[in-house]
């Protein structure tokens, strides 16, 4: 979503480059690719013509040792229902692993699920389904034919198995603490190593979340649904055609409730419906445009672990671990990349994005209100807090300090004979 061409470090406000700078060739490039449903479903129909088309053409090799056709017809047959059998363990093992990671993590972990491998051998499975009945039903009318053939669907098979096995092990992985919690950190990193390239140098933070009343409100108008996605490129040629500025009031990963207002339009026209063409929603929250979510992710798990039911603070700790590390990268980084200007310098498109202090908000204060019975997850915290004190730039270190100030009386006054200096 955000992005900004870099700017040199000083006193007074930075200059904005024009659109076409490496980083937004990047997001343009980036959003206009096809949805990751729609790349889904594309590889399986890839997959089945290609399957098609092979099995038309191996029968009409006759190089190599000859087989009996009714031989051969019988181990195609039995090659390619057995292969269709893994589709079903496919789905098995998605399901299981999405109702784990649900009931043990927090419902919002997906990754598994979204892993490139399960639907890519979901669809080579499908692909070799339909090559083993087209050759067996184009070989069904010959005496004999090629022993390539029937080759050809075993080596086939045995690369589907392969795809099987890793895909397991990917599984097994998904359902390790360890595992998903660095995978969260991971794209939490490609993430804000994107949206958050400039350094901090200190000046204004973010721009405010809500600029309400200063322009034509565009209502969500749909049934409610999350924001994913804004393709910003698009809507600052259309800002620019229009001669208008946008100023959204929903971020993604929003909920758009009917009524709600989605943006504000000043300036000149610009139909309504263009602006709704550049966003796309979807029924859960994303990485992909949401620098929020690592960190609700990352509280979910532990506050799931410190709930009675569950009691584990060691985990509620590892979870705290990849925050600290999330918050140190942000800590030095410019999060103020909210504003889109034009190739004239204009502000064309502005978005509500999350500032220090709501960072900040998000990743503690709820597990530090959770854990006020667990001397172990305090400590944590508040080493977390100390070491962000000494990193944090000194305008930033406000609301660092008031939650370890907290969290040192809290600690000393609950647990004197646990609690110990930092």
């Amino acid at each position: 979503m955000p992005d900004h061409a870099e700017a040199p470090a000083g006193s007074g406000p930075r200059p904005r480059r024009p659109l076409r700078t490496p980083l937004r060739r990047r997001l343009r490039t980036r959003l206009r690719r096809p949805t990751p449903v729609v790349r889904r479903n594309l590889s399986q129909l890839l997959c089945a013509v290609l399957g098609a088309g092979l099995g038309l053409l191996t029968p009409l090799m006759t190089a190599g040792p000859r087989a009996d056709t009714d031989r051969v017809v019988g181990v195609l047959f039995t090659l390619g229902f057995g292969v269709i059998s893994l589709v079903s363990i496919i789905y098995s093992v998605l399901f299981l692993v999405v109702q784990f990671s649900a009931s043990t993590f927090t419902p919002r972990l997906t990754l598994f699920r979204d892993e490139p491998i399960v639907w890519r051998t979901f669809a080579f499975a499908i692909g070799v389904f339909v090559f083993c009945v087209t050759s067996a039903v184009a070989v069904g009318s010959r005496k004999t034919v090629s022993a390539l053939v029937p080759g050809a669907a075993m080596i086939l098979t045995l690369v589907a198995l392969a795809w099987m096995r890793t895909l397991q092990m990917r599984a097994f992985d998904s359902i390790q603490l360890g595992h998903s919690l660095s995978a969260i950190a991971a794209r939490a990193h490609r993430l804000y190593d994107t949206l958050y390239a400039r350094p901090y140098t200190g000046g204004a933070g973010p721009a405010p979340r809500s600029l309400a009343g200063t322009g034509r409100a565009v209502r969500w108008t749909g049934p409610s649904a999350v924001l994913q996605r804004i393709d910003v490129p698009a809507l600052i040629r259309t800002a620019q055609e229009g001669d208008v500025s946008i100023s959204f009031q929903a971020a993604p990963g929003a909920t758009l409730a009917e009524g709600m207002v989605i943006a504000e339009v000043t300036g000149g026209h610009m139909e309504e419906t263009a602006l709704r063409r550049a966003l796309s929603t979807g029924v859960e929250r994303t990485f992909e445009q949401d620098p929020e979510l690592p960190f609700r992710l990352l509280a979910d798990i532990a506050l799931r672990a410190l709930s009675p039911a569950v009691n584990d603070p060691a985990t509620a700790v590892e979870a705290l671990d990849h925050v600290e590390g999330l918050l140190v990268r942000l800590a030095g980084g410019d999060l103020d990349v909210g504003r889109f200007d034009d190739a004239a310098g204009r502000t064309r498109v502005s978005v509500p994005v999350p500032g220090w202090e709501d960072y900040v908000r998000l990743a503690v204060d709820d597990v530090v209100l959770a854990a006020a019975g667990a001397p172990m997850v305090l400590r944590r915290t508040r080493d977390l807090l100390s070491r962000l004190v000494d990193l944090t730039p000194e305008d930033r270190r406000a609301p660092v300090a008031d939650r370890l100030r907290w969290v040192e009386g809290n600690g000393r006054a609950n647990y004197p004979f646990v609690w110990t200096r930092a």
